[in-house]
């Protein structure tokens, strides 16, 4: 497995971004019919050589999206309403969706394996979306997750090998 470098992933990542951002926008103009499998291929390809315990820069510097049912399952899990489940760790954000008070995650340990591995939220579960169906539609946030995600970042540049001939 590919150990990551977060210090040369960060200052790679930030070099690669104007880049990125053309093939996002040269990717929104063209509509490949095949970008679903594209996008998928390289998700593979990138997950076969990236372990994400060698890196959890997601886990260590943003927060997901907790949906309702995600509170509701990780209150269960430690015993508490739903409500102390909130005050204890989330907030609103300025889209008014619950995230969590602070980076990096209250449930990462040292090893980087979450300690709520089995009742994490569904968009830790989906992480980095590299995988989903219309992949068009949320090609905004890929581009974000380039500078979070050293997958994102391998999977764009495979991507842009096709369109930056």
């Amino acid at each position: 497995m590919l150990k990551i470098d977060l210090n040369n992933f960060s200052k790679e990542s930030q070099s690669d971004f104007p880049a990125n951002r053309k093939l996002k926008e040269k990717l929104k103009k063209t509509k490949p019919k095949d970008l679903d499998a594209k996008f998928h291929r390289a998700n593979e390809e990138a997950f076969a050589t990236i372990d994400c315990l060698d890196c959890a820069n997601c886990c260590k510097t943003t927060s997901p999206i907790f949906i309702q049912t995600d509170i509701d399952r990780l209150a269960r899990s430690f015993r508490m309403k739903s409500s102390e489940f909130i005050d204890k760790y989330l907030h609103r954000d300025s889209d008014g969706d619950y995230v969590l008070n602070f980076a990096p995650c209250p449930f990462l340990s040292v090893d980087n394996k979450c300690f709520v591995y089995e009742d994490r939220p569904k968009a830790c579960r989906e992480y980095p979306h590299t995988d989903r169906k219309n992949m068009l539609g949320i090609l905004d946030l890929s581009l974000k997750n380039t500078l979070v995600c050293p997958a994102v970042l391998k999977i764009f540049y495979e991507i842009g090998k096709e369109y930056r001939k």
